[in-house]
């Protein structure tokens, strides 16, 4: 059974292929040299700075607060990810929210991310973060419905983007 995990290196071939799938855009892996991280020792280096990210110290861009990255993974097959914002700037607030999910192309429309957010309040609660702002894209049915069943309430809607308040308890 699939579960989110904190980012581990036995995943490694199949996240590889999760960000070369077609249709893949990981927004968050615009600056990663993912030739550079084909390699087991490179990757592992990754795989640390990514768990480091939930520490108030970590280094991050100007701006970032600290977040809990989780893998959604079933076994050794990498399936998605997931961050928690430990905190909100003015722009997460208004935009990005406390959570942001995704899942690869390849599995999709499997219940995944339901499951996924539904799996990611414990991780909340545990943050003292009750209830978590999670946001989509007034355009995203899909996504928007994944909120819906976690219990989201309707906030309002910003710039073409729909904020929730998802019940963490």
């Amino acid at each position: 059974m699939p579960e989110l995990v904190v980012p581990t290196t036995r995943v490694h071939r199949t996240w590889l292929q999760a960000v070369a799938e077609p249709e893949y855009d990981p927004r968050w892996a615009d600056d990663l040299d993912l030739d550079r991280l084909t390699d087991p020792t490179e990757f592992a280096t990754f795989v640390a700075g990514q768990r480091a990210q939930a520490t108030e110290d970590a280094p991050r861009p100007t701006g970032w607060v600290p977040s809990t990255y989780l893998w959604y993974v079933d076994g050794a097959i990498f399936l998605g990810r997931l961050s928690i914002r430990h905190r909100l700037t003015q722009w997460l607030h208004d935009y990005g929210g406390h959570i942001g999910y995704d899942v690869r192309p390849s599995a999709r429309r499997r219940g995944h991310a339901t499951e996924m957010l539904r799996q990611a309040l414990p991780w909340c609660r545990k943050l003292r973060i009750d209830p978590a702002l999670v946001t989509c894209d007034l355009d995203n049915v899909a996504s928007r419905k994944v909120i819906e069943r976690a219990g989201g309430k309707f906030d309002d809607e910003r710039e073409g983007k729909l904020r929730y308040w998802v019940p963490a308890s």
